[in-house]
């Protein structure tokens, strides 16, 4: 009992280590500089190629950063059909792509990487399988489906609160649980728990086949399932089901056995096995040092597994029917035991929170930030109730006050609750890391951003690096009023400069994917420069629009 009650004094003096390796892990990034161009492509750009191929390259004229998330590969039919982000190799940068179900025609690649100067640049071209598409598909319609993503969210959700009922109660019932009281409701509860964790790990592996592809929730065709099942995500589900069966059968036998038998070695070592699921699956793998973030967040699962499973079987059951002598034993352990797991809980949350933001301004600036300052909130809550519940248990609460301290469970049940649900949204967001790149262009890129509005439409452009001379890159997007695509007949675009009497000159922009256009502007010399967009969206609808243009 007294070596028990030491070890949170021990997970203490583990937090401090591993707080003193926190600024390694925070090291900061390395400078760069120069602009990066789109050179070449395989399939080239407006190519017509004799059959699909397995990947898409594409080659710039200085090393790149792919955008997590930002590049895609848009099939004929208008399902995404890229396998994950590209692999970047200095100037190279290559996309998997799984086979359409309907592979001839036009496809669209639409790319956003991040050049040495950290400027975000964004292009898109499209080649053909056979012969062109009629209407080739529109890359701005591929994001994922709003009901997709819930529905993801809500998965990981259950799979957590599924993975809490099954870990808790079981080492409740194997360690500490009185001989005399029937084991009848934690095992339904643990068998609640095997249950979700399966029911969301098969909700998993459906969502992302229309997830990949931005289809809708039942737009799931089998070679789509089939190629998720194959992927890395797949494999890893797949496993986890596999676990999750293994563990199930051995919980009765776990139980009857006495003493560390083979049953429950076994039964740890898929535990801890199953854990690594969650890492192999989701943003760990892609983080550096990506080993470390794996144990992290296993850490992380299997102490929020223990604690708040225990903290649910404690107040469903042992609280209520336990005889109070029992409790007297069994609540300083279980004490100990919830320290020791909230200090590797704590520990483990920010190690990854650390490599995953990269920055401590990226905590506003990103959604995955905010999201880690609201669970930080919430943690501090679930804290103070969890001090409330030490201190009634030193108090011997469990022999005259157990209506409190079932309060105080309750309380800190009530916070997990809404900390799963934000460690399932953090789970769908791309972490601070991956939007490092876009802040860091937005503030050192000196390029000129705005939109500019007309009864007929919305166009935001951006002109980058706004310097002197013809090497400045104009990429606009047309939109509605009400904020869909608009695709573009023509784009006239002029620049002129009435103080030192320059008239307009014109700058070619191309239409690109129906509402883009693409073009170059040429600054001779400095000064404000009066740009004029003049947008045809038929044969009878335009209208012009101008803004100001400072050139240094």
């Amino acid at each position: 009992m007294n070596r028990l009650r030491r070890l949170p004094w021990a997970a203490a003096a583990a937090v401090a280590v591993l707080a003193g390796a926190l600024s390694v892990l925070a090291g900061p990034a390395r400078p760069a500089s120069a602009h990066a161009v789109l050179t070449a492509a395989t399939p080239a750009q407006g190519s017509v190629v004799p059959r699909a191929p397995a990947t898409v390259e594409l080659v710039f004229n200085e090393p790149v950063s792919p955008v997590p998330g930002r590049t895609q590969v848009v099939a004929p039919d208008g399902k995404r059909i890229s396998l994950g982000d590209p692999v970047s190799n200095g100037q190279r940068m290559s996309l998997a792509i799984r086979p359409a179900d309907r592979p001839l025609g036009t496809y669209v690649v639409s790319y956003r990487i991040v050049s040495a100067d950290s400027h975000t640049i964004s292009g898109a071209f499209a080649f053909s399988v056979g012969a062109p598409s009629a209407a080739p598909p529109r890359a701005e319609d591929t994001g994922v489906d709003p009901a997709v993503e819930a529905a993801s969210a809500a998965a990981r959700y259950v799979g957590y609160v599924g993975l809490t009922l099954a870990v808790g109660p079981l080492l409740l019932l194997l360690v500490l649980w009185p001989r005399r009281l029937s084991r009848r409701g934690p095992l339904r509860m643990v068998g609640t728990g095997f249950g979700l964790l399966a029911a969301a790990t098969l909700a998993s592996l459906w969502l992302q086949a229309p997830y990949s592809s931005g289809a809708g929730m039942f737009d799931v065709s089998a070679t789509e399932l089939r190629q998720v099942a194959l992927s890395r995500f797949g494999v890893v589900l797949l496993a986890r089901l596999v676990l999750i069966a293994a563990a199930a059968a051995l919980v009765r036998p776990v139980l009857r056995a006495k003493g560390t038998g083979p049953a429950r070695i076994a039964l740890a070592a898929i535990v801890v096995a199953g854990s690594a699921t969650w890492p192999l699956a989701g943003h760990q793998v892609a983080s550096p040092l990506w080993a470390g973030m794996v144990a992290a967040d296993m850490v992380h699962l299997v102490s929020m597994s223990v604690w708040l499973g225990g903290l649910a079987a404690l107040a469903g059951f042992l609280l209520r029917r336990a005889d109070p002598r029992a409790l007297r034993v069994i609540l300083p352990v279980w004490s100990g035991w919830a320290a020791v797991a909230v200090c590797c809980l704590v520990t483990a949350g920010a190690v990854q929170s650390v490599v995953q933001v990269g920055a401590p301004q990226l905590l506003l600036k990103t959604d995955y930030g905010r999201l880690i300052i609201a669970k930080l909130v919430l943690v501090a809550g679930v804290l103070a109730v969890a001090a409330v519940s030490r201190r009634l248990v030193r108090r011997r609460a469990a022999a005259a006050g157990v209506p409190p301290l079932r309060r105080a469970v309750w309380g800190e049940l009530g916070f997990a609750a809404v900390i799963l649900a934000a460690s399932a949204a953090l789970a769908q967001t791309t972490p601070a890391r991956s939007a490092a790149v876009e802040v860091a262009a937005q503030v050192k890129a000196k390029g000129f951003v705005t939109t500019l509005n007309s009864p007929l439409y919305a166009v935001q452009f951006e002109i980058f690096p706004v310097q002197l001379g013809e090497n400045n890159t104009f990429h606009g997007f047309v939109y509605t009023p009400d904020g869909k695509p608009l695709a573009v007949a023509e784009w006239k675009v002029t620049a002129a400069l009435p103080s030192k009497g320059i008239e307009p000159m014109n700058n070619p922009v191309a239409p690109l994917l129906g509402n883009q256009g693409l073009g170059g502007i040429n600054f001779p010399i400095p000064g404000d420069w009066q740009l004029r967009l003049t947008i045809r969206i038929s044969e009878l609808d335009e209208a012009t629009v101008t803004t100001t243009v400072s050139v240094p």
